[in-house]
């Protein structure tokens, strides 16, 4: 709904962007317009003064968050220039330096949403920046980052992750060469190549993915397509063969779901439509997955994938054919999908979504699915559901069936009834359905019933419940399907009588036992929501009548519920929910009918005045009085003919003596006053204006599935007429004002009120603020001065709702009357005059709620349910105005899902049903009700709020847990009142204090501790905050009374000490605004249309704010350093109870900052701590000691260079004579071979060392360069090291005195050296940082005191010793990065023997920390500067010293040192694998999985990546080819291979027993190594297939010996591996010599490996017609091989091929296996028993089993449906069933699968057959029966 432009302009002065246009449905939308300028205006003024003063804090804050308000109030409803300049603003302001998280989080949700998107924060917000980058953003971005692309580090993940978020792909067609096509290429390249899921693979998806949807039509994927689908089938994860083993990281790295429908939907039209072909493959391969007796973790990606892609393709359809064009290029007239497209989109998927509507997971995906699919082609989509919902809604045995298809009909109603040119029949099931869905309304099955009930509602919500019968005589324009509707409609009367009296029996047997009366227990959880079912669903039947069958219904409904007497629990909500849905929609009839016997009834009954004091009321007295409050919910002003009968009813009955009673009598005058005083629309028909026109002018049946018009939707809304507001005044008068006096005058002690009673005043007074509270103005006050000082506006915005307060509400505020009663006496009776004062009572109910408050506190404090009210009417005085937050919520979101159940996202443009519509408008109005953004803190508010403390900490729990609620509600709403309210909480804590009691400590510490969601008193992010709560939290640690003995007090404070940690963020200290941020906000406040409210500061006013900002800086530095010396001070304290000093010394190592070094007697704290008693103070202190060093770490001078400029870089090229490497290649190049560990040229002596330049990351240089490299400057500009302790600062002297103690040392490391958790310890990166951080900032100062610990340490074979002595030396070697050469050189004599010592008495328990030092120590650091160390791990890692197990260690200690290095030492890695290669014939199990590790890291760096050098490291050619000769033994033995050592030991055998001992590492290699590196070296490892083959077993047995156990696990994993279309042939000639080996094993094993890599590789192998057919003939060749086995895994092969359409069941292949399964058999002859040939079959029986076995597959490959090749093929193998074994076997075995399969469908599968064929079928299947 857009007004025209000129018209927007006009009464607003500018063309608003795009407000929210529901604001212009709203009855009160004239006065909007200038409400919306005002407050824009008062944002621009405040906001750009704002700025201009440096306010950040609260002035830019505050109104930041107004800007939010207003946009979720009206949209985007300011000029274009104004949206400019916002988003600039908040720009400038996101990006300011030293901005708190909080607050960035703020402004930059605000920016998103100017920028149009609601998401996750920070990438959110670059998501939605990317359409603004200029042009050049993308070959800046690869400048940037290209360098870091290598493989093996972690910052190729980082690379791709920033490529995925930032890069620009929505460039127009003739920017294309400055986009996309950059990089585009190369990444695809990448990804191809890529194999093994690395992490970052899946960034390369989302990148692609938003590359392929930004431009549809301008890429050519072709030639990617299979690629792109075999990989999304591998990502599935799904389950194959029958011993497969998985790859973890095929788990965890799996594609995001959302990418690949992105991607695949991209993809899908064009001239090729190969995308399509492929994915029809795709979901026939995989539709027997969903079917429901299919389960596993595979499943929810299978249904996510069902759900999305079907709502992408809507997505595109929309774009292409009904969205308004934007900057995104339009999509080329060839590349739009076609009819054909979309056709042949939804049959391929069709099947596999029919199966999932059963699925295990719930049939909510599948219904998503279908909703979209039923959108695009409804003719193909909704017949197939309507066949299997009508069989489901006539059986009673399967409640799930019938609730999984009700579900999916659900989905497709609107399709369905809309009907239309598609489907034109649609409409015609529609009555069928709901007469059929009647007996779903059972009270026995409640999930039945409330599906039931949905599915009703849907279908009655859509169409006009009229009777058009007569139409088909009135008129001739007709169609035969509108005839038949006309014709139809008659029976809608019956369909809601039968309703009704369906709902009747459900009611009758819903009755209240008595035993459950008596208990009085709550309704349960599926009743309530029944209740609400039933109500809701006969709600909107009757809102969709004509006027004739509404009233049929209203008289059924008065005769039901005026002839029984109802419980009021159960049955009588139902009953009174029926009949307030009746009086609801057609107020004046029913009105007329109930209000009077009711009210009749009700007089009747208690003109017995005892009846008035009886507990027990009498139940007619009850349902009448429950039926009345129910049908007095309509619309008002139909309601004031019966005011004065309801009024009477009232007083007859608000002062019953039963509580039940007078509770229902409230409900009465709730919903009384409540009818009359709010806002609300008064129906919800699906057509303006209801039904009434004639038939001839207007036919009902057109009105089918009709969306409403946004245009035209004439909504009626019910505005409190002035006679509407006298009567809730009157009521109230007459009402309210008596409950006031009465306990006022308790108060007084005038008059005694028991606690029953004065629970009853409150319950009227309560209802009456309820029912009456939109119409009550708020409370009014004195503001609470100097809570915060602003040099802006922080005023509150006030928004119109429809309601106008009388001209004098301002002048009644009560404050002084607080306890002069008389006064308020004399007031209370002047409210009889309405006209003067009327709207002051929520004052009134303000002065003396509080005044009975105080007097129960005082006199009475056990009367907890009367504190329970007070705290209900002080929460609605505070903040109610017609309705309550959490009720508008869950309304906003039920609202959201009938919005998305039933939307229709093709044609978009919010085509929602009229009712949905109108409870937008409706939701608008509410919104706009509870906004309460920034109210100000009046003295009233915080006299409430003072109560509401006061009750938080009262004796009683229940009462201080709901007024904490109230409390946190409120601290969230008024501005800055948590200021004030903080001090008093702390005065409860405070220890000099002695009369607090235990439940007003606890209380206090309630309020500070907050609810999950709201404010966190304690942790508020202001320095005079927290430096007044932390030092009291701990302070309160010295209270006499206190009462740590009690467990929960214990657990409040650790809750409180765990909050503030979780949640505390740095505060800033020094802050300031850029000279760009004030441009921005200059223009601002020069912008017109609206002019800002306030004008630019003044020069003087400008200057005061920036001496207030560098004020506000110099003060936030001096609480800063107060609250460090209060901390420390209450540390000190000698009678500090341990458990609050651990509290204090975690606040304090929260002031750990990086901008600010801490005070040096904090310094001194945490030192000293390290000696600490107790353990968690010492975990402490190291860490924040690490931290500490960090501060005084000295700045080191860095240059920038170019990298072609450096020495080293121009004599490596020079080397190489001359060659220039290609500058876009990466990997080993002449460039970059200068960074590679040479032994030749390591620095040995001071001179090369400061010649040498080391580059410390080993990710530089490997991909491209960067333009300029941060360099450390040469060693004589940097500042002087080891300065004397005279040079040194305070803090540092500090730590330098005590760190130059021996006694401090010593105590320190006996420390570090104990054991925390035995088993359980691990190596420490806290620790290590600390010793990194001494010896980084101290240089070798600690060196002489640490080095015999160390020895001492490392001599000691304990566990924690170890790791201790460990820490030390990764930090000493980390620590020592720019020592001088000299001190290198003597920390290396020291460190190595030192490191040999540890080498040698490593533990099982110590290798790991071992391993982890050392790799920490190696982690980012030129290999160069430690070549001592890798020499020394080099020395003889395998000599068998100290046995396997320190081998083992040692080998994988080097292993960590040398997989840090990655590819800078391929020297290191050549002379290990020259090493190993003899000792690869290892006895001992653990050195061999270790030599298998690390193997895979040395050839971890020979990848086949595009673009890449080959490496300089090993290759796996070569030692696969030295390998392959050292196991020519076993290649060349044709028996089976046995794992043992034969005991003659000849030579040949001894070359047998070695090459086995060779195997059994390989196999250790290749298992480690699958899944790890990043491309399968094939070719290798296909000449170690053969070997495999013939080991691997074939069955599944755990006693296998581990290297058969192993054999197998590689074949399983090799199987999987990623297969390219050139690689194809060589496999498949691989396996062919394998099948024709003479071990059945091998033959039987390669069928087993064949079905995994076909599947994994599926769309690789279709693309190759080549292929598939070798694959058949393999197939079809051992179908018919000797070995029965054989025969058996190549029918299960052939069967799996065939379900997942690799092969097809032509013709060709069934004659085949007919003609082999005729082959006629030998006659028998008799032969000797038990002669060898007896074993042997003949030839013969071998191909006519192979036949049957054929025949078998083909029936076993349709598990789940019949196809019209089946029944022949059934008839032909039942011909076999009594014939020799095998074959009976074979046969009986397929019948037993078929019927097992097809069992559930029966009915619906045996269509397929002839009778005869169905009698031999059932003969066969059917068990005989023995006892015939």
């Amino acid at each position: 709904m857009k007004r025209e432009v000129s018209e927007d302009s006009d009464t607003l002065g500018f063309v608003s962007q795009k407000e929210i246009i529901y604001n212009r449905l709203l009855p009160y939308e004239s006065k909007l317009d200038a409400e919306s300028n005002e407050i824009l205006a008062q944002i621009k003024g405040n906001i750009g003064r704002a700025v201009q003063l440096r306010e950040i804090w609260p002035g830019v804050l505050f109104w930041t968050r107004k800007l939010s308000t207003y946009i979720r109030l009206y949209g985007r409803k300011f000029s274009k220039e104004d949206h400019v300049l916002f988003i600039k603003l908040l720009y400038e302001l996101v990006t300011l330096p030293k901005l708190e998280i909080s607050m960035m989080q703020g402004f930059a949700r605000l920016l998103i949403s100017l920028l149009n998107s609601v998401e996750g924060v920070l990438r959110a917000l670059v998501k939605n920046c990317r359409p603004y980058f200029p042009e050049s953003a993308t070959q800046e971005m690869l400048v940037e980052w290209r360098p870091l692309l290598c493989p093996f580090d972690v910052t190729m993940q980082r690379a791709i992750g920033y490529f995925e978020l930032f890069l620009p792909t929505t460039l127009p067609p003739h920017l294309h060469h400055r986009g996309f096509k950059l990089w585009f290429k190369d990444l695809i390249d990448l990804w191809v190549t890529v194999q093994n899921l690395p992490a970052w693979e899946m960034h390369l998806v989302g990148l692609f993915a938003r590359l392929a949807n930004d431009n549809i039509g301008y890429i050519d994927w072709d030639p990617y397509i299979p690629k792109i689908f075999t990989r999304i089938l591998r990502s599935l994860n799904l389950p194959v063969g029958s011993s497969q083993t998985l790859v973890s990281r095929y788990q965890t790295n799996a594609y995001d779901i959302s990418h690949v429908a992105t991607w695949v939907t991209a993809l899908l039209g064009g001239p090729g439509k190969q995308a399509q072909t492929q994915l029809s493959g795709l979901f026939n391969s995989i539709s027997s997955f969903f079917h429901p007796s299919n389960h596993g973790r595979w499943l929810m990606k299978l249904m996510k994938l069902l759900q999305r892609l079907p709502a992408s393709v809507v997505r595109r359809l929309h774009r292409e054919r009904y969205r308004k064009p934007t900057w995104l290029a339009p999509v080329p007239e060839s590349h739009r999908l076609t009819e054909q497209d979309i056709t042949d989109f939804v049959s391929s998927m069709k099947q596999s979504v029919l199966l999932a509507m059963f699925s295990k997971t719930g049939s909510l995906d599948a219904a998503q699915a279908l909703q979209n699919l039923a959108l695009l082609q409804p003719e193909l989509v909704i017949p197939p559901v309507l066949e299997k919902t009508y069989p489901a809604m006539e059986t009673l045995t399967e409640p799930h069936q019938l609730t999984a298809t009700l579900s999916c009909m659900i989905a497709v109603a609107r399709s369905l009834v809309t009907g239309g040119q598609r489907f034109p029949e649609g409409p015609t099931h529609m009555l069928p359905l709901l007469m059929r869905a009647l007996p779903g309304i059972d009270p026995n099955d409640f999930s039945k019933c409330m599906i039931t009930f949905q599915f009703i509602a849907t279908f009655t919500t859509l169409v006009p419940l009229v009777d058009c019968s007569s139409a088909v005589q009135e008129r001739n324009d007709l169609t035969k399907v509108e005839k038949e509707l006309c014709s139809a409609s008659a029976e809608f009367e019956d369909f809601v009588l039968q309703f009704m009296d369906r709902c009747f029996a459900l009611i009758d047997s819903s009755t209240l036992e008595q035993t459950r009366e008596e208990m009085e227990t709550e309704k349960t959880h599926l009743e309530s929501l029944v209740e609400l079912g039933l109500s809701s669903t006969f709600s909107t039947i009757l809102t969709q009548c004509s006027t004739e069958i509404f009233q049929v219904a209203l008289e059924k409904v008065f005769i039901f519920a005026t002839t029984n007497i109802f419980e009021t629990h159960v049955a009588g909500r139902m009953v009174a929910d029926m009949c307030r849905a009746a009086a609801k929609c057609q107020p004046e009839k029913s009105l007329k009918l109930f209000v009077p016997h009711c009210c009749n009834a009700i007089i009747h009954i208690t003109t017995n005045e005892e009846v008035l004091n009886d507990e027990e009321l009498d139940k007619d007295l009850m349902w009448n009085l429950q039926l009345l409050s129910e049908v007095t919910r309509v619309d008002g002003d139909k309601l004031l003919p019966y005011s004065a009968q309801l009024v009477q009813i009232l007083q007859l009955t608000l002062h019953l003596k039963s509580k039940q009673g007078y509770s229902l009598a409230c409900s009465l005058l709730y919903y009384t006053l409540r009818s009359t005083a709010l806002i609300y629309p008064i129906e919800y028909c699906s057509v303006p204006g209801g039904f009434q026109q004639p038939h001839h002018q207007h036919l009902p049946i057109k009105d089918w599935g009709r969306p409403g018009d946004l245009l035209n939707l004439a909504i009626q809304w019910h505005m409190p007429s002035e006679e509407e507001k006298s009567f809730v005044f009157n009521t109230l008068d007459l009402l309210l004002q008596n409950e006031l006096k009465q306990l006022q005058r308790h108060v007084q002690g005038e008059q005694e009120m028991s606690r029953d009673d004065i629970l009853q005043s409150l319950s009227i007074v309560h209802h009456c603020l309820l029912g009456a509270g939109s119409l009550l103005p708020p409370l009014r006050g004195e503001p609470v001065p100097e809570l915060v000082h602003s040099m802006v506006q922080l005023c509150e915005t006030n928004l119109y709702t429809g309601v106008e307060y009388g001209k004098n509400d301002c002048c009644h505020s009560l404050p002084h009357l607080e306890l002069n009663s008389d006064i308020l006496i004399l007031f209370l009776c002047s409210l009889c005059f309405p006209d003067m004062s009327r709207q002051n009572y929520r004052e009134v109910i303000c002065t003396v709620i509080r005044q009975l408050l105080h007097h129960i506190l005082d006199h009475s404090e056990d009367d907890t349910k009367s504190l329970f009210s007070i705290i209900k009417v002080i929460n609605d005085l505070l903040h109610f105005r017609g309705s309550h937050k959490h009720e508008f919520e869950s309304r906003w979101k039920s609202f959201s899902l009938v919005k998305k159940s039933m939307e229709n996202r093709l044609h978009g443009s919010k085509q929602h049903i009229r009712a949905l519509l109108i409870d937008r408008v409706m939701l608008q109005h509410e919104l706009r009700n509870l906004t309460v953004e920034g109210c100000k803190y009046l003295t009233v508010h915080q006299n409430l709020i003072k109560d509401l403390l006061r009750l938080s900490t009262t004796t009683y729990s229940q009462v201080r847990s709901k007024a904490q609620s109230v409390l946190f509600t409120a601290l969230g709403t008024y501005n800055f009142c948590c200021r004030d309210i903080i001090p008093r909480v702390l005065e409860y804590l405070d220890p000099t204090r002695t009369n607090v009691t235990q439940q007003q400590f606890k209380g206090a510490l309630y309020c500070l501790l907050g609810n999950h969601n709201g404010v966190c008193l304690a942790n508020l992010q202001y320095w005079d905050c927290i430096a007044l709560m932390w030092p009291a939290i701990v302070r309160s640690g010295l209270c006499p009374t206190m009462y740590l003995e009690k467990p929960s007090v214990v657990r409040l404070f650790d809750d409180l000490a765990d909050k503030i940690h979780r949640q505390f963020e740095t505060i800033s200290i020094d802050f300031s605004i850029p000279q760009s941020c004030l441009d921005v906000a200059m223009k601002i406040l020069n912008s017109t249309y609206p002019k800002p409210s306030l004008s630019v500061a003044t020069e003087e006013e400008e200057l005061e704010g920036i001496q207030r900002q560098e004020q506000k800086n110099r003060d936030s530095a001096q609480k800063y350093k107060k609250l460090v010396e209060d901390l420390l001070d209450c540390i000190s304290h000698r009678n500090m109870p341990w458990k609050f000093e651990h509290i204090a010394i975690g606040f304090l190592s929260l002031m750990l900052r990086d901008d600010c070094c801490l005070p040096s007697r904090a310094v001194l704290f945490f030192v000293q701590s390290l000696n600490h008693d107790s353990l968690l103070v010492r975990k402490v202190a190291i860490s924040a000691l690490a931290g500490i060093l960090k501060q005084l770490k000295r700045p080191r001078k860095k240059v920038s260079v170019s990298p072609y400029d450096l020495s080293e870089l121009k004599t490596s090229l020079e080397s190489w004579r001359g060659k220039h490497a290609d500058s876009m290649v990466s990997g080993d190049r002449p460039d970059n071979q200068w960074l590679q560990y040479n032994s030749s040229r390591l620095p040995r002596s001071q001179q090369d060392w400061d010649k040498c330049c080391f580059i410390e990351k080993t990710h530089w240089g490997y991909s491209t360069w960067p333009r300029k490299l941060m360099l450390h400057a040469p060693f004589e500009e940097q500042p002087k090291q080891g300065k004397t302790r005279e040079e040194m600062t305070e803090r540092e002297q500090i730590i330098y005195d005590h760190f130059s103690d021996p006694i401090f040392v010593d105590q320190l490391i006996q420390y570090l050296s104990l054991e925390d958790r035995k088993g359980k310890d691990k190596f420490s990166p806290r620790r290590f940082c600390l010793f990194k951080g001494l010896f980084r900032n101290f240089d070798d100062s600690f060196l002489p005191v640490l080095k015999p610990h160390m020895e001492q340490l490392v001599g000691d074979t304990h566990e924690s010793k170890q790791r201790c002595v460990a820490e030390i030396i990764s930090g000493l070697i980390r620590g020592s990065k720019h020592w001088s050469y000299s001190k290198v050189e003597k920390l290396w004599a020291m460190l190595c023997p030192i490191l040999r010592t540890a080498l040698s008495n490593i533990t099982i328990e110590t290798y790991g920390d071992w391993g982890t030092c050392i790799a920490t120590a190696c982690e980012s650091r030129d290999p160069r500067k430690l070549h001592w160390l890798f020499e020394l791990l080099m020395e003889s890692p395998v000599n068998g010293e100290g046995g396997s197990f320190v081998d083992a260690c040692r080998l994988y200690v080097l292993q960590g040192g040398l997989a840090q290095q990655e590819w800078r030492v391929p020297e290191l890695l050549h002379r290990l694998l020259q090493y190993l290669e003899p000792k690869l014939t290892q006895v001992y199990k653990n050195v061999r999985e270790r030599i298998g590790s690390v193997l895979t890291y040395i050839f971890m760096i020979d990848v086949n990546l595009p673009h890449t050098q080959p490496t300089t490291s090993p290759h796996i050619a070569d030692f696969t080819a030295r390998m392959l000769s050292r196991l020519k033994p076993l290649l060349e033995s044709e028996g089976e291979i046995q794992n043992h050592v034969l005991d003659d030991n000849t030579e040949e055998q001894d070359e047998r027993t070695q090459a086995i001992k060779l195997f059994k590492t390989v196999l250790k290699w290749l298992m480690t190594s699958a899944g790890r590196t990043f491309s399968s070296a094939l070719p290798e490892q296909l000449q170690l297939l053969p070997l495999l083959f013939k080991i691997a077993p074939v069955e599944n047995d755990d006693s296998f010996d581990e290297m058969k156990t192993d054999a197998k696990t590689c074949l399983s994993l090799m199987s999987q591996g990623l297969l390219y279309t050139e690689q194809i042939p060589q496999v498949l000639s691989t396996l062919q010599e394998i099948s024709k080996s003479s071990s059945w094993h091998a033959r039987y094993t390669v069928l087993t490996y064949l079905q995994i890599m076909v599947f994994y590789n599926l769309f690789t192998f279709l693309s190759e017609p080549k292929a598939v057919s070798q694959v058949r003939a393999l197939v079809l060749e051992l179908l018919e091989d000797e070995q029965l086995e054989v025969r058996e895994m190549a029918a299960t092969t052939l069967s799996g091929f065939l379900q997942c359409n690799f092969l097809l069941m032509d013709k060709h292949m069934q004659a085949h296996f007919e003609t082999l399964s005729k082959t006629q058999l030998p006659n028998r002859r008799r032969r000797v028993l038990g002669s060898v040939v007896d074993t042997i079959p003949s030839a013969e029986l071998v191909r006519r089993h192979a036949g049957v076995l054929g025949l078998s597959a083909c029936v076993l490959s349709r598990p789940y449906d019949v196809p019209t090749w089946m029944p022949q093929i059934l008839m032909d193998l039942s011909a076999h069933l009594n014939e020799t074994q095998p074959i009976g076997m074979t046969v009986r075995k397929t019948l037993s699968d078929f019927r097992r399969t097809h069992h559930d469908n029966w009915q619906e599968h045996k269509q397929q057959f002839t009778d005869d064929q169905l009698l031999v079928l059932t003969d066969l299947l059917v068990s005989p029966c023995y006892y015939a």
